[in-house]
């Protein structure tokens, strides 16, 4: 699976501990910056990632910043893009169960490390359910539908 990840400096310390982990786990990483602590705007690294999810280059991404919230709202403007902004397990377990998230959003200064780790543990290994959840995803990705 290919994982496309991307931070502001706010994330910057988490995304590295996150890329090593999801080498060590045997998933093929893209690192889309920043490459530092120094002050930037997210969306410059956020944007990128989402992008290459929704074309398909990815598998799924993973974007990081102070509180996530502004990541997961760029990352939310690319049509096909379904970014979870997670706080815990169960959270990120019912953003893949239940809509299929393609993105997962984390806050550094929101969670500890092993939080975030583990978060990104059960992001990654959870399946979508389909069944009843599918027309839902169908409505999010098409709204001009509903």
């Amino acid at each position: 699976m290919k994982i496309a990840i991307g931070s502001d400096h706010a994330g910057f310390l988490y995304k590295g501990m996150i890329h090593s982990a999801l080498l060590t786990a045997g998933f093929e990483v893209e690192d889309f910056g920043t490459d530092s602590a120094e002050p930037v705007d997210y969306p410059r690294f956020v944007r990128p990632v989402a992008l290459a999810v929704a074309r398909g280059d990815f598998d799924r991404g993973i974007v990081l910043g102070g509180s996530g919230n502004g990541e997961a709202m760029v990352a939310n403007r690319v049509p096909g893009v379904r970014c979870a902004l997670c706080w815990n397990e169960d959270s990120a377990r019912l953003a893949r169960q239940h809509n299929d998230a393609n993105v997962l959003s984390l806050g550094q200064r929101m969670l500890p490390l092993n939080m975030a780790l583990a978060i990104v543990k059960i992001w990654m290994e959870t399946p979508f359910e389909g069944g009843r959840h599918v027309e839902r995803i169908r409505l999010i990705d098409h709204p001009d539908v509903a």
